[in-house]
Order: structure tokens, then sequence, then C-alpha cells
């Protein structure tokens, strides 16, 4: 029997990590639960409205938490309630959710953000989720983690601006959040204010639109003492928009207010003017790197725990070598599974997560194995630079990969161990000694052995 409680309430935990909490209690709360069966679940929603809103925002996330059809549709039966019934959802519904757009808001944090109803209500309320304890720090990561919390220590005076850039779902939010709640935990008189740059956008268009510019300009530059902005990429090709920003941006700075910036590119890569990027150069630019092997092990294994779930060494490392683009997807690994064991109450096992999380699993096009193949592929696992692993440099951080390469060099390709040497520009009885020296080391070493074996998968 499925309990219809459990596994309803821990889609609406997950759903509230990515919308507002206004918009959770205005969509989602009203939302009452009939009947869960194996095979669907019916739910009773005060208006057809709230119906489109789950299923235009959450269609292919509840196929995680609920049954679904033969077509991978979720089975929901949906009944709208009686007239009469309370209803507190608004009549229009809101535009689609941004993924990772806001987020709930913990009680004490609340009187630390600026007051000015025109304008407060568009900050990104901080997730409670967020915080530097809850942040995996790996060699990627390890440089701009400390940064943030250099900043976060001392607002305005560490380093101004923090300039954060990296992929997505790699923590860029999660380290900015973080700042957040450090700072309005230890300097309670701050006035913090988070916001996206698209938000920042629609506020300006609003204050022009109303003829309260001048307002809006005496809220950024005299009313906010940290700014922490998300996203500065989408404020790309909108000169206009950019100028009024590089205003704000300039008058903090030169009042040693702290601004925060994330972006899924470095300033030089942005196409913005060159004051503005030069302006973000000013502080610290720090980059948030892929976490590597054991960093998304330790990721896993940590989101696992939050979700009371229970997962075997092997099983950790089996989704971590085939997951590696961003933290999100482990995550989103991570809810399935989570789900998929709660209904039907199976042991993890490596077959399992295989049929499972087949989808998700990051596959390499097939292709013929040469040294530079091989090299590429070390770099990318082993967080080596290929020009490093190409140069004469002996140290370790660079030997191991290295050797590694020439261990699989003379195990995939087909050539003779003179020709080999000659492409990584040594001897033949330095490969063999690479060769005999790794062979040694996997034997030894379970995680070494694992990176390999990731290599070959990589190159197919």
């Amino acid at each position: 029997m499925i309990c219809t409680c459990d596994v309803w309430t821990q889609f609406l935990d997950y759903a509230k990590l990515k919308i507002s909490e206004a918009a959770f209690n205005n969509w989602l709360s009203p939302i009452v639960v009939i009947e869960l069966t194996e095979t669907q679940l019916r739910l009773e929603v005060p208006n057809i409205f709230v119906k489109e809103y789950l299923l235009s925002n959450f269609k292919k996330d509840l196929t995680s938490f609920i049954p679904v059809t033969p077509a991978g549709e979720p089975a929901i039966e949906f009944s709208i309630a009686k007239q009469e019934k309370k209803s507190v959802v608004p009549v229009v519904p809101p535009t689609r959710v941004v993924e990772g757009a806001p987020f709930s808001v913990s009680e004490q944090n609340t009187a630390q953000v600026p007051h000015d109803p025109l304008f407060s209500t568009y900050a990104v309320k901080l997730n409670d989720h967020y915080r530097f304890s809850t942040f995996i720090e790996g060699p990627a990561n390890q440089f701009v983690k400390s940064a943030a919390v250099g900043v976060s220590e001392r607002p305005g005076f560490s380093y101004n601006p923090l300039f954060i850039h990296g992929g997505v779902g790699l923590g860029k939010t999660h380290l900015l959040h973080s700042i957040g709640h450090r700072i309005m935990e230890t300097n309670k008189k701050l006035r913090v204010q988070c916001i996206t740059t698209e938000a920042f956008i629609n506020q300006l268009v609003e204050a022009l639109r109303n003829k309260s510019i001048d307002r809006m300009k005496r809220f950024y530059r005299q009313n906010i003492d940290v700014l922490l902005v998300d996203d500065i990429q989408f404020l790309q090709n909108r000169g206009n928009f950019e100028e009024e920003f590089c205003h704000t941006f300039e008058t903090l700075i030169n009042q040693n207010k702290q601004v925060v910036i994330t972006s899924d590119k470095s300033p030089s890569q942005l196409k913005l003017s060159e004051r503005m990027v030069a302006r973000m150069e000013w502080g610290l630019v720090a980059n948030v790197g892929m976490p590597d092997l054991e960093t998304r092990v330790a990721i896993i294994l940590h989101k696992a725990e939050q979700k009371g779930l229970s997962i075997p060494s092997n099983v950790a490392f089996l989704i971590a070598e085939h997951i590696h683009n961003n933290v999100r997807q482990l995550e989103g690994a991570i809810n399935r599974l989570s789900a998929y064991l709660r209904l039907l109450n199976q042991s993890i096992t490596e077959e399992l997560v295989e049929k499972l999380l087949r989808d998700m699993f990051q596959i390499v096009p097939r292709e013929r194995v040469t040294v530079e193949n091989i090299l590429k592929s070390v770099s990318a696992v082993f967080q080596v630079r290929l020009t490093d692993l190409k140069g004469q440099g002996r140290a370790k951080e660079v030997a191991l990969p290295r050797q590694v390469a020439m261990f699989l060099a003379k195990e995939l390709i087909k050539e003779s161990l003179v020709m080999i040497a000659n492409s990584f520009g040594k001897t033949h009885s330095t490969v063999l000694h690479a060769a005999k020296a790794i062979e040694k080391k996997i034997s030894e070493d379970e995680t070494l052995r694992r990176q390999i074996d990731m290599v070959r998968r990589n190159l197919g």
C-alpha cells in the first residue's frame, strides 16, 4: 500500500525549493490529495488555474514521485472543489516558474531586508538550505568558497566586488545565498538585498512606467548595504538597463558597500560595455569549476542523507562516474531514486540505479582511441590542464595523471611501445615503468581504479 502523505509531502518539500513562499502558499498548499493508488493519484484543486499551474511547472518533476501512464505522463485525475470552498488562489495564473528562482526565507532574516513596497517585493528570498555548512567543498571550488566566506565576514572590505562565475548547477547561487545568510547572522544591522538581474530589469521598467525612477535610485543607492545579484549575463545587449545598473554598482562600491555578482561566464566573455567589465574586474573574479569524482560522491551522500536515504559507496561512485556536469543533475538523480525506493520499497543496487537513471547517465560517442583522446579524457577526470600533461613537470598532481595516460595508451592503442612512447615524447622504458606503477597502485587504491574506469568509459 502506498503512503499518500509521504509521497505528496516529499513532492511538496521538493517544490518549496523551486518557487517562492507566496507562490507555494497560493498554488500548491490548497491542493488536497483524495487518493493515491499504484496506478493513479487523485487530487482536488480549487479551480482549473491551479491544475494548469501544477502541470505547466511540475509535470516532469511529478513523474519522479507519483505513478505514470504508459506514455510517461503523470497519472493524475483532477476534481474541481465546490465554489463555496474558500480558496486563497488568485484568479489569474502567473507566468511559468524559472528554475532556481525565488526561495523560502526564515523569519529571522526578514528584518534585514530593505523595506520599500514598490521594490522589495522583487527581492529573491534567501534559500534556507543554501548555507556554507551545506556547501560541499572540493579542489574545484575551494578557492571561491574561501573568497565567499571572506566577503561574508568583512563585507565591503575583503573583496569588493566579488564576481563568481561558472557553469549551470555548480553552486554559484548556493554561495550567493550563503553569503547573504552569514552576513545577516553576524552583522544584524546591515541591509541585504538579493535579486536576479531579470527582476532588476523588471523593476526598472516598472519604475519608468510609474515615473518613480528617482525612488528606485534612492532605494538601491541609499537603503542597501549588501547587494547580491544573480545571473548578470541577462544584462547583455540591454544598453539602457546596463547603464543604470552600472551607476548603481559604482555608487555602492564607492560607499564601501558590498556587491556580489554571479554569472555563467567571466566578465571578459560577457557582451557588456568595457566600462562595465572593468568595474566587475575591480575586485576578485573567482571561478566555480566542475566537482571532481570524490566531491561528487560527497555531494551524493550528503543529498541522500538529507532525504533520509542510505546509499552504499559503490552506488554513490556509480552515479558520480556517470553524472558529472553539474550538481543539480546529481540532486535530481537522488530525488528520483528516493521517490522510486519509497514507492516500491526496494533495496538499492547498482543494477537498479543503472535501470532507473539510464536516461541521466552520460555516454560519450565511441571514436578511435588516440593518445590525444586519452590525454583529454585524463585531463577532464583528474582536473589537470592538458598542457601540463604534455609538459615535463614532475609535480605529483601532474605526474600521476600522466602515468595513467601512458598506462591506458599501452592498454588501448594497438601500436608498438616505441610508437606510443614517441607520442608522449618519452622512451619506451618510461612508458613501461609508468604502466607497471599504475598496475600496482590500482590494486591498492580503489579511488584511482574508479577514476581510470571513468576515463575508459569516456573513451567509449
